[in-house]
This record gives structure tokens, C-alpha cells and sequence, in this order.
């Protein structure tokens, strides 16, 4: 078992070369981790319209590639090509003789670099899980020559998409003189239902102004066999996947597909979610957009409130499960009196509840702000239970519209058993933020997630996902980023903020009974069991 020393007992040398045959230990896999043929969570409606069965995928078995350390240090690394195709030729970088980084000498990251995934720790703590830092390496797996890649987007729209577009291609080809990269239009299907389409820097010169995907997506539509069919046919040799977790989910199969094929591909993954829902990484790309659109639909709802007497603002945000952008809109406004997210049930009559606070605040006041995400109460809304079990092509819920259901329930209380005349605006911003370019924040961050994709499936890397931990890029397997969703904690300090900001009741009091406590990744959480 091969054991990576401590940072302080080794001398790190300018450049190292890199062996990736050498440099981790496949650890043995529990019966339930991973997956063997048909596995249940992949069969699932739920990860992104992907279903084993329907597609008749015969990938092999996921092998979590583990390198244990000292002090409880454990690298959760990720597949390489030398895995299963041996003795493969590795080529010295492109970047050496690139003129655009004659400047600086240490742009090579060291075989041994990781990010921890867990930075705040005691003295007393294990060194925990790390992750493989992205970046340039000492030696390459392509020649520039011979790669051909495709680019794939997935899922529904998200702000900086076409960024990412852009800076993989223009990334291959000023960085490592790629010039054959192809997009698939469309979506998975369209690796067997339509035509790709050329990319050169000039064809994506400025893509980034546009909101969208110059590729078009869509959801559903993938068959394992048919597309590594494709992209065997075509001699693609690098495959970027930007999508979800469930586009990830179908990504992490295509990749056990060309690994037992033998194929020479690299899989890499840009992880795309507007809702931030996406484990492991700091933040989804687009987010940072969404909350500064959402923040003009707050502002235009308290314009609109405090213009009326007894006026009221309901704005609903993006946020099926999580409520991310909903709090951090809240946070940065500074307008809102009452944020409502998933994760934290409320209701609305009786002492203490919405109602109550709401009569309360419109006597201070004279209106008032309600900023709720699309997933929050849905399990008040019973008359409609039997909609909730609908699904879409990605195998999300198809929910009700929550926003509409609360505005005329306020309408409802107020003029039916208050008898207290309101004037409500109702505002739901969700296709005009998606919609939209990216700003300059999401722009840059778009560069360097494009860029690390880009190194990593170079450096012959392959199965991976990349984001930022604890702000600093790395390579993370599929099934981390894939094994559920991200929420707000409401036991965290950032969701104690929200409340302090807008002074609303947690409206924890009636639930604390049916409530379970959650442990998990160190992190307390709450989950509601509407049946309790």
C-alpha cells in the first residue's frame, strides 16, 4: 500500500514528473459502494432522466480510487488512462514552449498536491479527505495533434454556459495547439440524433455576450451505448460534459463505458447548477449572476410594495431544493421581510406563523417583502399531491407554482378574514435570469473552470468533475459530486443571518416535535416528516 508522506518530510523539486501509475492505491470496494450492472440509485428516475435499463448500458464497476497517509490523510483521487490501458506514451507539456508562459517557472503543479475538502479542523483532528489539485502537469497523454474533442451541454439554461464553450476551445487551442474540437448539439441525444458542429476561437470569439448555449440542451435523451458508439466512430479522444448532477450522473457511465471498451477518451465534467446545489465544490458557475438578477425582481417587488398602502411583494426564485439563491438575494438586498426556502418549513396560520408576522409588519411598516424559492412549500400545497408525483425528462418533480399559491392564500386571509385591503404584486423571474449573460465575476470563474477541465483530460485524467474547494481547483470523482444534492443548512450561521437580517420567525417552534435531527459530513441539518 503506497502512502503519500507529509509535505513536511519531503523536498518538493521545482518540476516533477508525474506517474500516474504510481501514484495512488486502488482500494478494495463494500458491496455498497459503487455500482455493479443494474444498480438501484442508477436506475433511478431522479439522476437526470438516466435509466440503466432502458438504456441497456453494460458499464462495469465503479472503483473509488483511495490514498491513505499519515494523520488520517485520505486522497479520493481520480481515474487516470494508464488504469486500464497500459504502458501508454506520455508527451513533455506544449506549455513549456508556450511563449504566453515563458514568464513564470513553477506553473506545474506537483504530483502530490491536494486541496482538503474540510479547512476549518482541530489540532487534534485527522488531515480528513483531500481531493487532486487541477492544473497543468509535467507530462501529457495527447499530442496536440491527434485530439479530438467534443463539447457537450446538458440540462436546463444556466448564465455562463457559452463562457465555458468558449474557453475550452480557445483554451486547446492557445494552450495546448488543439485546433479539431467539435460541439454536439442538443444535448446527449444529440450524439446519435444530430449533426456536430466545427468550433474554432473565431466561431466562439464572442458567445460569452449571449445568454443561452450556442449548442442547445436538453433533458433526458441518454443511451450509453449509443453515444461512446459515436464517439468511437468519430475518433473523438476528449469528451467536456457540461450539465448538473444529472448530466454528471450520465457522464460517470459513459465514462465506465469507454473504460471497459479499452478507449483511448478522457471524460471531464464542468458541473452546471444556477440553484448551487452541487456537493463538494464551493460554487455552481452562474450562480453569482443569478443573485445579482434576483436582486432587480426584489427591488422592483419593494418599490411596488411601499408605494401602496398595505402593499405587498412576492417574488419567487429559482430553487427546487435548495434555497441558495434565495438566501444570498435576501442577504444582498436588504429588502425583504420574509425568506422562504426548502429546507426550512413554515406555515401560515395561527400564533407565530406567516400570517400572524405579516399583520404585524404591515402595522410597522405599511408593506411588506416575501421572497420564496420555487420549492418551498410544497407540502402545503395538498390539493395538489397528486401533481407532485410528475416528473420531468431529468427526473426532477414537476412542482406546483408556489408562488401563485401563496399569493392568493395572503389575498384570501387578508380580505376574507381580515377584511383588510392589500394590494399584492406577484413577480417570478426564473426565465429571465437563466436567460441572461453572465457577469464579470462568473465570467472569470467560467475561465478557470474551462482551463482546469482542460489541463486535467491533457494530463490523461479521466472521470473527474472539476470545481473549487475551499477556493482552490481540483479534480473530484463523479460520485461525489452526484450523491445528493446541496442544501442550506438552517442549523449554520449563514441561514441565522438571513433571519437576523429580515427579523421573520424561524417558525421552528410547532415543528421541533416531527423534526429528525440529521448528522452527515460533520454538518446538523434538519428534515421535515410531513407525517409526524
Amino acid at each position: 500500500m503506497k502512502k503519500i508522506a507529509s509535505s513536511s518530510s519531503i523536498a518538493i523539486p521545482r518540476f516533477r514528473c508525474f506517474d500516474p501509475a504510481n501514484s495512488y492505491y486502488v482500494a478494495a470496494i463494500p458491496k455498497d459502494y459503487g455500482y455493479v450492472g443494474s444498480s438501484p440509485a442508477l436506475n433511478s428516475s431522479s439522476n437526470g432522466g438516466y435509466n440503466k435499463g432502458v438504456m441497456g448500458s453494460t458499464a462495469g464497476v465503479y472503483q473509488p480510487k483511495i490514498v491513505p497517509g499519515d494523520a488520517g490523510y485520505v486522497l479520493e483521487d481520480v481515474p487516470h488512462l494508464t488504469d486500464y490501458i497500459p504502458d501508454l506514451p506520455a508527451y513533455p507539456n506544449p506549455l513549456r514552449s508556450n511563449p504566453s508562459y515563458s514568464a513564470t517557472k513553477q506553473y506545474f503543479v506537483n504530483d502530490d498536491d491536494t486541496v482538503a475538502q474540510q479547512i476549518v479542523v482541530q489540532k487534534s483532528s485527522p488531515r480528513g479527505t483531500h481531493f487532486r489539485r487541477a492544473g497543468p502537469q509535467q507530462k501529457v497523454y495527447f499530442k496536440s495533434d491527434e485530439v479530438r474533442a467534443c463539447i457537450v451541454t446538458c440540462g436546463g439554461l444556466c448564465p455562463g454556459t457559452n463562457t465555458v464553450i468558449r474557453e475550452i476551445v480557445c483554451g486547446l487551442h492557445y494552450m495546448y495547439g488543439v485546433n479539431r474540437v467539435s460541439g454536439i448539439e442538443g444535448g446527449y441525444r444529440g450524439f446519435y440524433s444530430r449533426n456536430t458542429i466545427p468550433l474554432t476561437p473565431v466561431d466562439v470569439n464572442d458567445i460569452h455576450k449571449r445568454g443561452g448555449t450556442i449548442l442547445g440542451t436538453s433533458r433526458g435523451g441518454h443511451d450509453t451505448s449509443k453515444i461512446v458508439d459515436r464517439i468511437q466512430d468519430r475518433g473523438i479522444n476528449q469528451v467536456y460534459i457540461i450539465g448538473g448532477d444529472g448530466t454528471q450522473t450520465g457522464a460517470s457511465v459513459i465514462f465506465e463505458e469507454i473504460k471497459r471498451r479499452g478507449l483511448k477518451v478522457a471524460v471531464a465534467g464542468i458541473p452546471k447548477a444556477i440553484d448551487n446545489d452541487i456537493l463538494v465544490i464551493d460554487k455552481s458557475f452562474g450562480f453569482d449572476t443569478a443573485v445579482e438578477e434576483a436582486q432587480r425582481a426584489i427591488n422592483a417587488a419593494h418599490v411596488e410594495a411601499e408605494s401602496f398602502e398595505n402593499g405587498v411583494g412576492v417574488v419567487k426564485l429559482m430553487g427546487r431544493y435548495s434555497g441558495f439563491i434565495a438566501i444570498y438575494a435576501t442577504l444582498a438586498s436588504r429588502d425583504v421581510d420574509c425568506c422562504l426556502i426548502p429546507e426550512s418549513p413554515f406555515y401560515l396560520e395561527g400564533p407565530g406563523g406567516l400570517f400572524d408576522y405579516m399583520e404585524k409588519r404591515l402595522k410597522e411598516n405599511g408593506h411588506f417583502v416575501i421572497v420564496i424559492a420555487e420549492g418551498a412549500g410544497q407540502e402545503l400545497l395538498s390539493e395538489c399531491l397528486s401533481a407532485m408525483d410528475q416528473q420531468d425528462a431529468s427526473g426532477n418533480k414537476i412542482q406546483q407554482d408556489v408562488g401563485l399559491w401563496i399569493s392568493q392564500k395572503i389575498k384570501d386571509h387578508f380580505t376574507e378574514h381580515k377584511k383588510m385591503e392589500i394590494n399584492l404584486k406577484y413577480i417570478d423571474p426564473t426565465y429571465m435570469i437563466r436567460a441572461i449573460p453572465s457577469n464579470a465575476s462568473d465570467n472569470v470563474y467560467c475561465t478557470l473552470l474551462a482551463d482546469s477541465a482542460i489541463h486535467g483530460a491533457m494530463a490523461g485524467y479521466t472521470g473527474f468533475t472539476v470545481g473549487p474547494v475551499n477556493g482552490r481547483h481540483a479534480y473530484i470523482p463523479f460520485d461525489r459530486v452526484t450523491e445528493r444534492q446541496k442544501k442550506v443548512v438552517i442549523s449554520d450561521r449563514m441561514w441565522a443571518r438571513v433571519l437576523s437580517s429580515t427579523n421573520q420567525p424561524s417558525f421552528l417552534d410547532r415543528f421541533m416535535v416531527p423534526f429528525v435531527k440529521v448528522l452527515r459530513n460533520n454538518q446538523a441539518g434538519y428534515i421535515y416528516n410531513s407525517k409526524s
